[in-house]
């Protein structure tokens, strides 16, 4: 779905036939965003020519920045990843393009556990790809169904007693 440390950013569930791009968010995870959403970000924080007294007014209030939303992928689901690096390529026994499953490798809370399944039986934690890996969500029809009481539990902060 969404590693944990993504649970603090905004996000979404993703669509079929969506191309999507791995990501380094504030958090310091790698996910998954939207390049569109991408692109907007980064044109809201381009640099204009500013006066002085403009900027040093930007610098006591900083204008708020528009977040970057992950996009959460279901377990089960089908996904097309792009430009593997060779040395992953080496390591787990796959092409620079592969097909794969998304998975999870465990149900433990605050640890990364979002993976890609190849179809060699190897998987990959979500967190050893590189930045700006282009994928695509193939299918979601093979997609686990979402336990979202489950999920709205795991998101509940911890309370200090």
């Amino acid at each position: 779905m969404c590693d944990y440390s993504l649970m603090a950013v905004p996000n979404r569930l993703a669509q079929e036939k969506e191309e999507l791009v791995t990501y380094r968010f504030p958090t310091g995870s790698l996910g998954l965003a939207s390049p569109a959403d991408l692109a907007r970000a980064a044109t809201a924080s381009a640099p204009a020519r500013k006066t002085f007294f403009a900027m040093l007014k930007e610098f006591f209030n900083p204008p708020a920045a528009s977040p970057v939303c992950a996009v959460c992928i279901p377990p089960g689901a089908k996904l097309r990843v792009e430009n593997i690096p060779q040395r992953l390529q080496q390591s787990l026994g796959v092409g620079a393009c592969e097909e794969v499953t998304f998975t999870q490798l465990s149900a433990a809370v605050n640890t990364y556990r979002d993976a890609l399944h190849f179809s060699n039986g190897r998987d990959l934690r979500l967190q050893e790809l590189r930045e700006g890996m282009p994928v695509q969500v193939l299918d979601l029809a093979c997609a686990e169904e979402l336990d979202l009481d489950t999920l709205r539990l795991e998101r509940e902060p911890v309370r200090a007693r």
